[in-house]
């Protein structure tokens, strides 16, 4: 059955290729407003926001506090993950002088940042700590961006392709976890307080559905790259998608 799941990986990741995207057309190089901006950019509501979230946390049953910590927890270890494997595919590159592969990879890798200062941010917000294997998620990161830019650029896009596979169903299930919260305080808080409650909520939300689409994006980036081609291509992506998988359910509980 293994063998079989393997020959389908392709089929699996396709679901996720919605549309071209030029890299100039990243999120991240938008002049729009993003929601990660709360996070990342000094702003005079961020006191009003602290005092909004800790009410937030103090509504929230304590099954949902542990499963909104475990979130941050486990998307704050991805970004520390992600930064670690794009930095090492871009040494990589630039030690082999392959400057346009390093280009490809440094834009990416700027969306990550962005996205590393948010969560750890937002770990601090939550009052979260964050994983007790953050230096063992790095090291993992540098290995596996070494080890796929190695192989060449088409494997290193593999890579990105896996991962993002993973990251876009991981994001899409906390989103349907925060909708099933949504409905709870709605059922127990109605008024002035349901609407702060729920104003705290579509923060999050926003902050983790504009990181799912970037990640998405990500992944169309590496399917146009040639992903697809790299060598062994089925086999490379089933390792990383078990690998991420796995780091996920440990980063929840470690």
């Amino acid at each position: 059955m293994a063998l079989l799941r393997i020959a389908s990986r392709s089929a699996v990741a396709a679901r996720y290729v919605r549309r071209p995207v030029r890299l100039d057309a990243v999120r991240l190089f938008s002049t729009e407003n993003l929601a990660s901006d709360a996070y990342t950019k000094p702003g005079d509501d961020r006191m009003v926001r602290l005092a909004r979230t800790a009410r937030f946390l103090a509504s929230l049953e304590a099954e949902d506090q542990r499963e909104v910590a475990a979130m941050l927890r486990v998307d704050h270890s991805g970004e520390i993950a992600a930064n670690t494997i794009y930095e090492a595919q871009a040494d990589v590159f630039g030690y082999q002088g392959k400057p346009k592969d390093k280009a490809l990879i440094m834009e990416m890798w700027e969306n990550e940042r962005k996205h590393l200062q948010a969560t750890s941010a937002m770990l601090d917000e939550y009052r979260t700590r964050p994983s007790a294997l953050v230096p063992l998620w790095a090291l993992a990161g540098r290995v596996l961006g070494g080890a796929t830019a190695m192989l060449g650029e088409k494997s290193a896009m593999a890579c990105t392709e896996a991962v993002e596979t993973v990251i876009g169903e991981h994001y899409d299930d906390q989103l349907q976890h925060l909708d099933s919260i949504s409905k709870k305080l709605a059922k127990k808080y109605t008024g002035e307080k349901a609407a702060e409650l729920e104003a705290a909520l579509a923060l999050l939300r926003s902050v983790l559905i504009e990181f799912r689409d970037d990640e998405l994006e990500h992944l169309d980036t590496a399917v146009e790259h040639d992903s697809q081609q790299a060598p062994a291509h089925a086999l490379l992506s089933v390792i990383v998608a078990y690998g991420c998988k796995g780091a996920i359910e440990i980063a929840k509980r470690v």
